[in-house]
């Protein structure tokens, strides 16, 4: 085993929930991420679709239980001293596969070793072994420190994750909160917020606003936030089109570091979506448009796992509206003019 050491960090992560091409919904999920020598270890997995069992929708038991193994102060909960580092999104079924390691003390430090895929009791290293990852070597103090912090309420995946609707057309809001709260996000509706209580406006993250809100209402709710001491993002509706009104909030409600996420950039030019990426991922684009009798046309153009780089892909019928997705990110991005 290597005596070289890696660091070890935390930081605030999220699996991007959203409505799909296909009208599937996909959860939101925030967790807290793993950081290895200063970069998330998750984005040692290109194609996996995963969060990490620290995840802030979990009971406080379950959570602290979870972080105690970790630290080793809790009998490992698979066999061979295995623990589970990143699973299903959707549920905690191991059936479902999860990426497992081995967690051990040398001395004072803290080693995570034979990192696998895993989907029964057994880890078969020969034939699901993530080669070539790990073994990473943490110093005792440093690791503890870090988790330690989640069990006093220091929490960095703590975040308000609730939007508040203001708009005139109702029947499009009501459909965008029930798209919101079916993928895990809270969603309200409401005409401004001049009878929503500061208490109230301070659970929200965000505020989206419909296209046809007057400017003095989008003044008047904003100025609400600020004198209850909340910064709330702000979305302003591209288009009524549910999807794409989900992922606009996704995007704002996502308060990770940008130099922590694969999917770095998106624009549209030139009848091309420009995506560009900073670690191999699986990256879905997705088109949006309203044809003449206002009705929502989505196109898929892309799924597949993209390489570093910028990459350009071509839209159907000069589509003015992008979404981007990876399993940690949403980016929207619209035609300029």
């Amino acid at each position: 085993m290597s005596a070289e050491y890696a660091t070890f960090g935390l930081a605030p992560a999220m699996r991007a929930g959203g409505v799909l091409a296909d009208g599937a919904r996909q959860a939101h999920r925030d967790f807290v991420d793993f950081v290895v020598d200063g970069r998330p270890l998750l984005f040692r997995l290109a194609d996996l679709d995963a969060v990490s069992p620290l995840a802030s929708d979990v009971p406080p038991a379950i959570f602290t239980a979870h972080v105690r193994g970790l630290l080793l102060e809790a009998e490992p909960p698979l066999r061979d001293g295995r623990h589970v580092i990143y699973g299903c999104p959707e549920c905690e079924s191991l059936e479902c596969g999860a990426v497992t390691a081995v967690i051990e003390r040398a001395g004072d430090d803290y080693v995570w070793r034979d990192f696998a895929w895993q989907t029964s009791d057994h880890a078969d290293l020969a034939l699901n072994g993530y080669h070539g990852m790990g073994p990473f070597r943490f110093r005792g103090g440093e690791y503890r420190e870090q988790l330690g912090r989640l069990l006093t309420g220091d929490d960095p995946g703590a975040e308000r994750r609730r939007a508040l609707l203001i708009g005139a057309r109702v029947a499009l809001l009501a459909r965008l909160a029930a798209a919101l709260r079916g993928i895990g996000i809270g969603a309200e509706i409401a005409a401004d917020a001049a009878d929503v209580p500061a208490e109230e406006l301070r659970t929200y993250g965000a505020v989206v606003f419909g296209r046809a809100v007057p400017e003095r209402v989008r003044r008047g709710v904003l100025d609400a936030f600020e004198r209850a001491g909340v910064e709330a993002a702000q979305v302003d509706g591209l288009a009524p089109i549910v999807p794409l009104l989900v992922a606009q909030t996704e995007c704002a409600l996502d308060r990770g570091s940008v130099r922590r996420r694969r999917l770095a950039r998106l624009a549209v030019a030139d009848g091309a979506a420009v995506a560009r990426v900073t670690s191999p991922c699986r990256v879905r684009l997705t088109a949006y448009r309203v044809d003449r009798l206002r009705r929502p046309r989505v196109h898929e153009v892309l799924d597949e796992v993209l390489e570093p780089g910028e990459h350009r892909v071509p839209l159907p019928g000069g589509a003015p509206y992008v979404v981007a997705r990876t399993s940690d990110s949403v980016l929207v991005a619209a035609a300029p003019g």
